[in-house]
């Protein structure tokens, strides 16, 4: 993104907005079943869901001087079936819009975004819950079935 810096004032009154928005989803959004608060030097929130597929995961968000970064770890690395587990992400990967699959720590993989934080509004992080919810609950249960395909034949 090539979005232009924000000042630390603008920053902090960006700060003071998704504390409310995220407040006001906790309290409204029956899927959020937690919003903790990173430690008190970083713009990070931790916000955790309750899904369906996947039925406890979190979403940290990051604010940085031109984006709201965002990720949560959808899978563990595959146990078994490594080739076919990567094409079905890869696949995946291609309708996904805002968001991407990528291999993180551990060889772990996470779903992940940005949006520029001089367009942050409630709506588009409505849209950004909405879109990482509705992409975990696509991809989690059948990548999980082909990359631990013997602890599901029991």
């Amino acid at each position: 993104m090539d979005a232009k810096a924000m000042a630390p004032a603008d920053l902090d009154a960006l700060q003071s907005r998704v504390d409310a928005w995220l407040s006001a989803a906790a309290r409204d959004n029956p899927s959020i079943v937690a919003v903790e608060r990173g430690h008190p030097d970083e713009r990070r929130w931790y916000v955790r869901i309750h899904g369906e597929s996947k039925q406890a995961w979190t979403i940290w968000f990051t604010l940085r001087q031109r984006t709201l970064c965002y990720e949560t770890q959808l899978t563990p690395p595959p146990q078994e079936n490594a080739a076919c587990f990567y094409e079905h992400l890869l696949r995946r990967n291609r309708q996904l819009t805002g968001l991407k699959l990528e291999i993180g720590p551990e060889d772990a993989v996470f779903l992940s975004g940005a949006a520029a934080a001089s367009q942050l509004t409630a709506e588009v992080m409505d849209g950004i819950l909405g879109a990482m919810y509705a992409a975990t609950e696509l991809i989690f249960a059948p990548a999980m079935r082909i990359g631990y395909a013997s602890a599901f034949q029991q």
